[in-house]
């Protein structure tokens, strides 16, 4: 037989040690940096339709997000999106640095011993090929940077923010429900953030348009077809924990403190 969840209060979970959350928050920045520092520097095509390849894992981050604040709460979700935020600066920030960096004339890489570049290396050599690559991989424009920072804060705090109230509002019933309704508008938040801020001006406003509506649609669908996977895995924590976070008395601004004696003595939750 399932041995009972001791519910417990959105402050006192933020206060409480956690067998898992660490592994947790770790996934989660992971998934975040890579979703952003890999995927989204490359452009695939699939039965014709053209879609940026970081797509297809970022979507995680917000489904981690989703387990998180389901799990141990909105404060300490709150902890990790603080994390993840300035993880995502300070890579753009190494990014910046590193690739702003004079190449040595004799780097050798890929893309240099590729045939198909043979008059370039033998106009430009190694180090140019190699520092136009690696540009085109890792030097995102200032618009890109600021988009995704700006998108990932307010998307991702909006979307813990309406699935811990709609827990309590279901009383802990239906995950479904409320993982799908903060995607749809998580995802939204951030769509309506990103694209506009990254390419208007660059892409025609249908252009924007299309492609904001479309990747997501594609987010939200990414969410429903791993509904499956959300329930096992926040099955298991919520068993493995032994408690149920709900967010009854929680205060939701980003900034909030968690006081951990009574005091003055705090933490960003």
């Amino acid at each position: 037989m399932t041995e009972a969840l001791s519910r417990i209060e959105g402050d006192a979970g933020a206060r409480r040690h956690f067998r898992f959350f660490d592994y947790m928050l770790a996934a989660f920045v992971t998934i975040l940096l890579l979703s952003n520092l890999i995927g989204a520097a490359k452009l695939s095509i699939f039965h014709g339709y053209v879609f940026g390849a970081g797509i297809l894992f970022f979507p995680i981050s917000y489904i981690l997000g989703d387990v998180l604040t389901e799990v141990y709460g909105y404060a300490n979700a709150r902890r990790c999106l603080w994390v993840g935020f300035f993880a995502m600066l300070f890579m753009a920030f190494m990014s910046f640095v590193v690739v702003a960096m004079p190449a040595f004339g004799g780097w050798d890489c890929a893309a240099s011993s590729d045939p198909r570049f043979a008059s370039v290396l033998s106009a430009h050599g190694s180090g140019a090929i190699c520092q136009s690559t690696y540009e085109s991989v890792f030097g995102s424009t200032w618009r890109i940077v600021l988009a995704s920072v700006i998108a990932f804060w307010a998307g991702e705090f909006v979307n813990s923010f309406v699935l811990a109230k709609m827990k309590v509002w279901t009383g802990g019933k239906y995950l479904f429900t409320r993982t799908w309704g903060s995607t749809i508008v998580g995802q939204a938040v951030d769509s309506l953030l990103f694209y506009p801020i990254a390419f208007a001006g660059v892409w025609s406003g249908q252009s924007v348009l299309t492609v904001l509506v479309t990747n997501w649609a594609l987010k939200v669908l990414w969410e429903i077809l791993l509904t499956p996977v959300t329930y096992a895995v926040v099955g298991f924590l919520k068993r493995t924990e032994g408690v149920d976070v709900f967010d009854t008395g929680t205060d939701f601004s980003p900034f909030a403190k968690v006081q951990s004696t009574g005091d003055v003595s705090s933490r960003f939750s």
